[in-house]
């Protein structure tokens, strides 16, 4: 979908206004029922723009705005027949209109995609409905005849002036619409319907946005039905059908969703096309929607979008910071104070993500929140943002207490983030992502711009600021990822805040943009800004944070500077397996066939244009365990997927049984014999533990299932009393027995475990990793990845150590459980600068 950035241009109401002219000279000299068909054409571009705004802006689908049109089309014939002027009760029309999408926008909006499509369906079969048995008011099935024409000045409207009136409210409409898409209402919407959580971080509240969609598009289609009953001269049930509903929408989608001019070419192929086609009789409408299915089918963005799209050119101007003064744009209102969490925590089912957690981020300091994978780092940030509402404890900025306050408001409050992922608005420009969160939730006026010059110039500062140099016209979604967390910050930064949450902003970055990212880092706190930081790269956070808090099982365990951290007994334990936990090790030290069931050779994966893996080796022998230990973030979950067909490599080789499978289809590769146990256990929640079961098999053929599942339940004897439960019903540790035992159904070659103990309890984590080395014992080959490092070696017979998406160690279980570079492979190295 379009947006105005790309929409618009300087001419757009000079082009409007020559468009408006031309159709209404030819309305005027047009003869029989060309003007009909002309009022029609420009009815549908209203109802059009104001489904543009709902569809092209906000991105919600309404298949009930007959129901609207019927709405506007009533009032102006009750009204009128009881004396009312005609252009009084028009008004009202979209008036009365307007306020009923309102109040249906306040239910309708709290779900999304096809379930509102459905409510809207609903709303429009209820408007029938009434308009069929409130005899009394609408005239039953019969409905209203005899309206009187509109007149002004002594002159009565027939067919022709009646149309003109269509096409100059048509031209108005989409005049407005051009204003409203280039105000801060519009790229609110837009950034809503991108982003919705993103949108909520800079201060928008997406339901007020969508309500005032919802009753501005409700509005328009109102007034156009208010001006098709002056036309028809009478209104009944059946001048509304519910197919109507259906060539709205199409003539939005058709002509271009979100483009100014879509609406009327979207209207002139949907009303003119079946008059064309009228000598084709009875087959006229199988026609229509053979042509209609062709143009989506060839043109999916909508005519507009797909012509813009092959002539698009974006502008290359680049940020020009000259003038603008950083530190006196984030410089504090006020006396900086600190942002205080105390004692807060939060329950998930039963389960404590999060207790006991406090720290103090000061201004002008960089306070890190780190831990091991499942720690609570991402929700006591969402507890902050006020994306999650603690269960206990409070969050204090200034005297303003936060805790339990939704985020658009913590976001006013002053308190900005990024995210693990970035969530910038994708079809916005790189100034307009900052420029939205400038206004901080404050929109002003629909038809006013939504920067004046001086915002722009504060716009390309930040954006040089943070270090990006690329087009600021260029989207968003086409950004390289270094981009888009430089494009991400700068837009936290844009609302001036206290306190600036970033969520691993150096995952998947290189080295040197780690490096500029430290620097960057530190002029934001020198600014005098509270900045609290989640991140993996144990090297960055040791070497730029102030304060740093340590959080394991959801429960801070240390807090105190970078170097006692990286000492500190309960964090070696946190991040390299508690004392508490065991694992057996095997009798025998392992000799077996030296050739290789799998291999990685020069292996090279990531998810932008920063490669995550680079140039990776392993190899794993028929009955061997090899554990690859590292860092969060350090690529090993990465590197399973692209073994396993997830995510397809950029460079290098995978083997399995001598043949090469890097290019292959996951699905393929599991049919091999590589059964991967994802991270998050991922069982069918719906599904039975049976039926889970059942499912592990499905490459394989002629399979006793019986036979097989009873020997997986002597194995994991818990899941007996649970097979016909549904999975989603069990706890953690049962369902990562259950994705290993579904994995084990395959029979497979080798068997890929990622993470089985995060999350669970040291009983459960003892129980699990006995069971993978009766396992072992018992030949399965294994490629173990798990966060508890002395578990994985203590169990393993050779491993990996990764660092930063390469492997940096590689030895015997024995040898290297203790060794120093494993401890620096977690926490950094002593001299981390």
């Amino acid at each position: 979908m379009a947006t105005h950035s790309r929409s618009s241009v300087v001419a757009m109401p000079a082009v409007l206004v020559a468009l408006t002219v031309a159709a209404a000279l030819y309305a005027g000299k047009a003869e029989g029922y060309a003007p009909f068909v002309l009022a029609m054409v420009a009815l549908t571009a209203i109802v059009g723009v104001g489904l543009n705004i709902l569809v092209g802006l906000t991105g919600q689908i309404s298949l009930g705005h007959v129901g609207f049109y019927a709405i506007g089309g009533y009032t102006v014939a009750i009204l009128t027949l009881q004396g009312v002027s005609f252009w009084i009760a028009l008004a009202l029309a979209g008036v009365i209109a307007g306020a009923i999408g309102l109040l249906l926008s306040l239910p309708a909006l709290r779900v999304t995609g096809p379930y509102l499509a459905m409510v809207t369906i609903a709303f429009a079969f209820i408007v029938q409905h009434l308009s069929i048995e409130w005899r009394a008011l609408t005239g039953g099935s019969n409905g209203l005849m005899g309206l009187p024409p509109p007149s002004i000045a002594g002159l009565v409207f027939t067919e022709r002036e009646i149309s003109l009136l269509a096409v100059a409210i048509a031209g108005a409409s989409m005049l407005l619409f051009d204003r409203l898409a280039g105000s801060a209402w519009g790229k609110a919407m837009v950034a809503v319907r991108d982003a919705e959580i993103a949108a909520r971080s800079v201060g928008l509240n997406p339901v007020s946005v969508k309500a005032a969609a919802f009753m501005l598009s409700a509005a328009f289609a109102g007034m156009a039905g208010g001006i098709f009953a002056a036309l028809l001269a009478f209104v009944a049930p059946d001048s509304f059908p519910f197919s109507q509903s259906i060539l709205f929408l199409l003539a939005c989608v058709v002509g271009g969703a979100g483009w100014v001019l879509g609406p009327a070419v979207g209207a002139a192929v949907t009303v003119v096309l079946p008059e064309m086609l009228s000598n084709l009789a009875e087959y006229r409408l199988l026609f229509f929607g053979i042509l209609l299915l062709v143009v989506l089918w060839l043109a999916p963005e909508g005519i507009l979008g797909t012509i813009a799209r092959l002539f698009r050119r974006v502008d290359p101007r680049a940020a020009d910071p000259q003038g603008f003064d950083i530190a006196a744009f984030l410089a504090p209102v006020a006396a900086s104070e600190p942002l205080e969490v105390c004692d807060i925590g939060i329950t998930f089912g039963g389960i404590k993500a999060a207790s006991g957690v406090s720290f103090s981020a000061q201004p002008g300091r960089i306070t890190s929140v780190i831990g091991p994978n499942g720690a609570g780092k991402t929700t006591v940030l969402n507890m902050i943002g006020g994306f999650y509402r603690p269960d206990a404890g409070s969050i204090r900025l200034g005297n303003t207490e936060l805790a339990g306050a939704p985020a658009w408001k913590v976001a006013r409050a002053g308190i900005a983030r990024t995210y693990q992922t970035t969530k910038l608005f994708q079809t916005m420009s790189v100034l307009d992502n900052v420029l939205i969160a400038m206004r901080r939730g404050r929109l002003g006026s629909m038809l006013s711009a939504a920067a004046d010059e001086a915002d722009q110039r504060a716009g390309e500062g930040l954006l040089s600021f943070v270090g990006y140099h690329d087009a600021l016209a260029r989207t968003a979604g086409d950004l390289a990822h270094v981009d888009r967390r430089l494009v991400e910050i700068a837009r936290a930064l844009a609302m001036r805040p206290r306190v600036l949450l970033l969520d691993e902003p150096a995952a998947g970055l290189m080295a040197s943009d780690k490096d500029s990212l430290r620097g960057l880092l530190r002029r934001i706190a020198d600014a005098g800004i509270a900045v609290i930081l989640v991140e993996h790269d144990m090297r960055l956070v040791m070497g730029i944070s102030d304060h740093i808090v340590v959080l394991d099982a959801g429960k801070p365990i240390a807090a105190g500077m970078p170097g006692e951290i990286r000492h500190d007994a309960k964090v070696l334990a946190a991040y390299l397996g508690a004392a508490e936990t065991h694992a057996r090790g095997r009798q025998q030290p392992w000799s077996g066939p030296q050739d290789m069931v799998l291999a990685a050779m020069n292996l090279t994966a990531g998810y932008g244009a920063a490669p995550v893996l680079q140039k990776v080796n392993i190899a794993v022998r028929p009955g061997e365990m090899v554990a690859l230990i590292g860092a969060n973030g350090a690529g090993k979950s990465t590197l399973m997927r692209a073994i396993a067909g997830l995510l397809r490599p950029v460079g290098g080789e995978v083997i399995l049984d001598d043949r090469r499978i890097e290019r292959s289809e996951a699905h393929r590769i599991a049919a091999r014999g590589l059964a991967l146990v994802p991270e998050g256990r991922q069982v069918f929640p719906e599904l039975s533990v049976h039926d889970n079961l059942e499912l592990g098999a499905n490459t394989r053929e002629n399979v006793d299932y019986a036979a097989e599942i009873e020997m997986l339940l002597k194995r994991f004897p818990r899941l007996r009393a649970r097979l016909n439960s549904r999975a989603g019903l069990l706890s953690g540790g049962e369902q990562q027995m259950l994705a290993i035992a579904r994995g084990m159904m395959a029979r497979p070659r080798i068997l890929l475990l990622d993470e089985p103990s995060l999350g669970l309890a040291p009983a459960m984590v003892n129980e699990l990793f006995d069971v993978l080395a009766d396992l072992r014992d018992e030949g399965i080959t294994i490629l173990l990845v798990d966060q508890m490092a002395v578990l994985a070696l203590d169990i393993a017979d050779r491993g990996y150590v990764i660092d930063s998406g390469k492997i940096v160690r590689e030895d015997s279980a024995v040898n290297l459980a203790g060794d120093p570079e494993v401890e620096a492979a977690y926490l950094g190295h002593a001299g981390a600068a």
